[in-house]
């Protein structure tokens, strides 16, 4: 039968490829992990470690047996907090990925709502897109992933199960008349993430042209900012735009355009009741103004100021 601390060793060599690093965030010593190591391959009889100069690597049954490792370890740390949450919510952890504009809009309320209701309840927050995000919750490193999806996007993987949360609009934004998209075929495009600039090509490539995207970034300031200055036009999320919205742009809603938020959870049911806890607390803060940023009408259409969201 195979270790589970040695198992926890390798995966964590394998995160970090270094004995140094991994023996760093385990705390052991250098010679505890080579050691360790050493019996794992014993008790396999597989070669999972190559030196490579005064570095190691790992062999393509070390990197088997690492992902095999991270998913098992995921699950165990997954169990063990599960049963801390049965105890009754005083203690245990809930643990969540969310993609960028979520983090910065409706997550910060649940977490308050979350630390109102349970106070041992202790959350832990992981940054990430989408894909990533459900990566994460296979493998047991998160028990919620936020994540958006669009009409388009590939079914998720069995046992992966979605809680809607909200439908968020897309939006047009230039530095000048808004217009249609159509009237930008001939414009210069900022691309975003993935998913998001695979919707973009989409609503293109149904008005009618393929868009020239000449800079892609994550990054809402800086897309908002290469707008504002001229640099090119783009489509946003109203999320995106509710997290940050720069003064010297205009956004104007593109009518049957949504991404679709879900809170997703991994395996059936019974859901833990820290999972369920968080799950209320982010139901909760999806309140009926995060659901329609206002559009910026259009110029000439009213007398005062577009109104920043």
């Amino acid at each position: 039968m195979l270790d589970v601390v040695r198992l926890r060793v390798l995966a964590a060599v394998a995160r970090h490829g270094s004995v140094t690093a991994a023996a760093r965030e385990l705390h052991y010593s250098q010679p505890s992990v080579s050691h360790h190591l050493a019996k794992l391959e014993a008790e396999t009889g597989a070669k999972l470690i190559q030196r490579v100069g005064r570095g190691i690597r790992l062999t393509e049954a070390g990197r088997m047996l690492a992902e095999r490792a991270t998913e098992i370890i995921g699950r165990i740390d997954s169990a063990s907090a599960e049963l801390s949450a049965h105890v009754g919510l005083r203690a245990g952890r809930a643990r969540l990925a969310a993609f960028p504009s979520a983090l910065s809009t409706f997550v910060p309320e649940a977490a308050a709502l979350l630390a109102r209701d349970h106070p041992g309840l202790e959350l832990r927050l992981t940054e990430t897109e989408p894909p990533e995000a459900l990566r994460m919750l296979r493998a047991g490193y998160v028990d919620v992933a936020v994540v958006f999806r669009y009409d388009d996007t590939e079914p998720e993987d069995d046992g992966i199960r979605l809680l809607h949360l909200m439908d968020d609009p897309s939006y047009l934004v230039t530095s000048g008349r808004t217009g249609t998209l159509a009237s930008h075929r001939d414009s210069r495009w900022i691309g975003g993430c993935d998913r998001c600039r695979s919707h973009l090509l989409d609503l293109c490539g149904r008005a009618g042209f393929e868009p020239e995207i000449c800079f892609t970034t994550d990054d809402i300031v800086a897309v908002q900012s290469l707008v504002a200055a001229g640099i090119g036009v783009t489509t946003l999320p109203g999320l995106a735009l509710r997290a940050h919205r720069h003064p010297k742009v205009n956004a104007v809603e593109l009518p049957g355009s949504i991404r679709q938020v879900y809170a997703a959870t991994y395996g059936g049911p019974p859901v833990p009741p820290a999972t369920t806890a968080l799950l209320t607390a982010l139901t909760s803060a999806i309140r009926p103004g995060l659901r329609q940023p206002r559009s910026t009408p259009e110029q000439g259409d009213l007398d005062e100021a577009p109104t920043s969201i």
